[in-house]
C-alpha cells in the first residue's frame, strides 16, 4: 500500500485496450489487491493521453496493439508529456524486436496476455515503486537474441506505425485487412506500405516476411 503524508492510498491505474471485455478483465484481475484502484479507462492511444492529464494515473497498463496512433506512439507521446510517466506494455506478443521497442519508446515494463494472472498484479506494484519489469519468458529472449547479436536491425528505421504495418504485412495480411486492423484508411496503409518497402528495400511482401523472420518477429 502506497503512503503519502502518512495515510495510505491506493497505486492507480488506467487501462488502455481498445476491446471491452479485455479491459473487464484486466480490472477483474487487479480488484484482486486491496492496493490497486483503476481509475479510468482507454480504448485508443488518443483517449489514453487525454485521461492521463485528467486523472494522473501511477501506472498506465497499455496494449501494444492499438487503432489510431497505435500503443508505440502513445507510449512516446505520454513519457514526451510526462517523462515520469509509468507504463506497462500488456501484448499478446512476446518476441523480443517488440519488447525493445517499447522500452525504447519509453515503457517500464512488458508483460504478455498469456502470463499467470498474479504477474499483472506483481508488474503493476513493482513499476509504481519505481522499478522496472519484464516477464521472466521474455528477459530470457531478450537476453539470448542481445547476446547472439552481431549489428542493429534494418527495422529501426521505420517509426512506431510504419513498424505496426510492416508486422501485419509480414504475417500475410492484405492492405485492406491491415487498414481494418489498425482503423487506418486504404490509402493510408497503402502510402505506409510504399514507404516501408523503399525504407526496407523490398519489393513484395515474402521478402518482408523473410525479414520479419530474420529479426524475431515471427515464430518458426
Amino acid at each position: 500500500m502506497w503512503k503519502s503524508g502518512g495515510m495510505s492510498k491506493k497505486i492507480s491505474v488506467m487501462l488502455v485496450d481498445d476491446h471491452a471485455v479485455v479491459r473487464a478483465g484486466y480490472r477483474l484481475l487487479l480488484s484482486r489487491s486491496e492496493d490497486i484502484q483503476v481509475v479510468c479507462e482507454a480504448e485508443r492511444g488518443e483517449e489514453a493521453c487525454q485521461l492521463y492529464a485528467q486523472y494522473q494515473p501511477q501506472v498506465v497498463v497499455m496494449d501494444l496493439s492499438l487503432p489510431g496512433i497505435g500503443g508505440l506512439a502513445s507510449v512516446r507521446r505520454l513519457v514526451s508529456r510526462d517523462p515520469a510517466a509509468r507504463i506497462l506494455m500488456f501484448s499478446i506478443h512476446d518476441e523480443p524486436a517488440y519488447v525493445v521497442r517499447a522500452l525504447e519508446a519509453g515503457a517500464k515494463g512488458y508483460i504478455t496476455k498469456s502470463c499467470a494472472p498474479e504477474i499483472l498484479v506483481e508488474a503493476v506494484e513493482r513499476i509504481a515503486g519505481g522499478e522496472s519489469y519484464l516477464e521472466q519468458e521474455i528477459a530470457q529472449k531478450l537476453a539470448m537474441q542481445t547476446a547472439s547479436k552481431t549489428g542493429g536491425s534494418p527495422l529501426n528505421c521505420l517509426s512506431a506505425r510504419e513498424f505496426d504495418v510492416f508486422c501485419l504485412l509480414a504475417k500475410g495480411y492484405t492492405t485492406r485487412e491491415v487498414a481494418d486492423e489498425l482503423r487506418l484508411g486504404y490509402k493510408t496503409v497503402a502510402n505506409y506500405t510504399t514507404l516501408i518497402k523503399a525504407k526496407l528495400t523490398v519489393n513484395t511482401t515474402a521478402e518482408m516476411a523473410r525479414l520479419a523472420y530474420r529479426n524475431g518477429l515471427m515464430a518458426t
